[in-house]
């Protein structure tokens, strides 16, 4: 472990003197300045120690630098691997804690070109994959912060128009009823002004009456006030005959202006509760990122099966219909819910076929008017067919048995691959990787092969006319090459989750599978197994099933022979 006076000789501090630190031991961790660091070169037990220099040292994140060779427990070295539990051990802590475990390797096999193996360019892969799946992931939030403020300002907006709508709306109804109020009243008003006007003309002329009564009663002559009476008796009849009129013509009732408030009006009130909901509406989340690998610290052992423990059992053949046994198969699949698919490609017909679980035909999914060379499994229920020389790969919906896309290239397009994040398709010529998220295209240089595969962002192709098999980078670069007598015209290829490579050999009637390096191989399969004139092959990674295109007979005439596909389990 480090220092935490890490700039200074840790033998010279332990002495009482400081001296400024040139190299840290691995081994012994320590620091070690310039003089102690000559004796610790010179000395038997520590010369061969492995150092690196301070800068080197600083350079180590700081979780690495906290990293220590010696078991915390019991502070000797680490020497031992427990592979049940996946850690080091040092001999004391198989007494302590590891008494039952079996898998106990030496840590030094484990350790050994750790830096070089495959490992180290998966774990590479797997931060690059996880920092831009956390970009993306970053970058989606921003743009839905972006999103909510547009959101935010979008229902401001509708809450004020319709607030405004409702305003206005109210507003041209207090017009109307206000209009309608003025436009009564004064009506009423002049009514009741005309009325009072003949009212009060009337009155004048009985005061006038009244005012002159008395005059004539004192200075009128006796014909005189006979005559006037009569006049004064007329005028008072027609008087009170008017006020009869108006009594009995209800121009005297009384008129009052009264106000009701529009019931649907009033509920507003009473009913409308809020001016609206604001609420979440969750849709769920579609943006595609990369899926990180399981149990990812297992890769850092060697896998546990190996080459001599692949021993296929078959299941079942399919079961091929009469009317279809002349079919001929360019590839084959195993879909996620176990059943089976079949490109069957003849000269003048071409289509997928879809089979059971249990292997008995099913549908015919669709019908090509092209040739076709190979399928794959892409997700959910797509899977990608390559039109051989027609410079096209389509995708297939199984369900709704349909092309929905094309994918256009500038070669042929003789297999294809895919991991549900990227799809490969491969030619002698070169290849290309789509982005399934973007349809984006790259065309990779390099990689040229008749069949290919993924695993773990590498890229497996046979190279038919060339007797051998490449693995390439995602980038196109080559990694390894395999090449042995035992393969001719190497045609399907495929891998298991172990990452052990199967390929069949056009011309040896066999199976074989390589180690993961590229530098070994077994034969698993061959013609005393009842199989000849292998194809196309594909695995199950999840379930350990394995299909392969061969040519099987019947079992009452060997001689009539036909094209299926078998089911092994691995």
């Amino acid at each position: 472990m480090a220092s935490s006076d890490k700039d200074c000789c840790t033998l010279c501090n332990d002495d009482g003197t400081s001296t400024k630190a040139v190299t840290w031991c691995i081994e012994c961790e320590v620091f070690l300045c310039t003089d102690c660091e000559k004796h610790h070169k010179k000395s038997r037990i520590s010369k061969a120690h492995n150092t690196m220099s301070t800068k080197d040292y600083h350079n180590l994140p700081k979780f690495m630098q906290e990293i220590s060779s010696q078991c915390r427990d019991h502070k000797k070295k680490y020497e031992l691997y427990c592979s049940f539990h996946a850690c080091p051990c040092c001999v004391t802590c198989i007494t302590d804690k590891h008494k039952k475990c079996q898998e106990m390797k030496p840590l030094s096999d484990i350790l050994k070109q750790v830096k070089s193996s495959a490992s180290v360019q998966l774990f590479e892969k797997d931060l690059k994959d996880v920092k831009e799946n956390l970009d993306e992931i970053i970058k989606h939030l921003n743009s839905r912060i972006n999103t909510s403020e547009s959101q935010k300002t979008k229902a401001v907006e509708q809450i004020r128009s319709m607030r405004k709508s409702v305003d206005d709306f109210l507003n041209k109804l207090e017009r109307e009823i206000l209009d309608d109020l003025e436009t009564k009243q004064s009506k009423l008003k002049s009514q009741m002004n005309t009325l009072l006007q003949q009212l009060k003309t009337q009155a004048n002329q009985i005061s006038k009456l009244q005012s002159e009564f008395s005059k004539m009663t004192k200075y009128a002559t006796e014909l005189q006030m006979y005559v006037g009476l009569r006049e004064i008796e007329k005028t008072t009849s027609e008087a009170s005959k008017k006020l009869e009129d108006l009594k009995s013509g209800g121009q005297l009732d009384e008129v009052n202006l009264e106000l009701t408030i529009s019931s649907e009006l009033n509920s507003i009130l009473k009913d409308v509760k809020s001016f609206g909901d604001i609420k979440f509406n969750n849709s769920p989340f579609t943006l595609q990122v990369k899926t990180g690998r399981k149990d990812q610290a297992q890769h850092l052992v060697p896998t546990i099966t190996t080459l001599e423990q692949i021993k296929p059992s078959m299941v079942r053949h399919l079961t091929i219909p009469e009317d279809r046994k002349r079919l001929c198969i360019e590839g084959c699949g195993i879909l996620p819910d176990g059943k089976y698919l079949i490109l069957d490609n003849r000269f003048s017909y071409s289509c997928l076929l879809l089979f059971s679980n249990d292997g008995m035909f099913m549908r015919e999914v669709v019908e090509f008017t092209e040739p076709t060379s190979d399928t794959c499994f892409v997700r959910n229920n797509t899977v990608a067919v390559a039109l051989g020389l027609q410079n096209q790969t389509v995708l297939v919906d199984v369900e709704k048995n349909k092309i929905f896309k094309s994918i256009n290239l500038s070669h042929k397009c003789l297999s294809v691959t895919s991991d549900g994040q990227i799809l490969v398709i491969s030619s002698p010529e070169k290849s290309t990787i789509v982005n399934l998220n973007d349809m984006s295209h790259k065309i990779l240089e390099g990689v040229k092969a008749n069949s290919v595969a993924l695993f773990k962002g590498n890229i497996y192709g046979t190279i038919f006319r060339e007797n051998k098999v490449c693995c390439y980078k995602s980038t196109g670069e080559a990694l390894w090459t395999f090449m042995h007598d035992g393969i001719v015209y190497p045609q399907g290829i495929t891998l298991d989750k172990n990452g052990l490579v199967y390929i069949v050999p056009g011309l040896n009637n066999c199976l074989l599978v390589v180690s993961p390096d590229g530098k070994n191989y077994k034969k698993i399969l061959s013609e005393a197994d009842g199989i000849k004139f292998l194809g196309a092959i594909d695995i199950s990674r999840e379930t350990g099933i394995m299909i392969v295109s061969s040519e099987t007979s019947t079992d009452s005439d060997d001689s009539k022979s036909y094209r299926t596909a078998t089911v092994y389990k691995i």
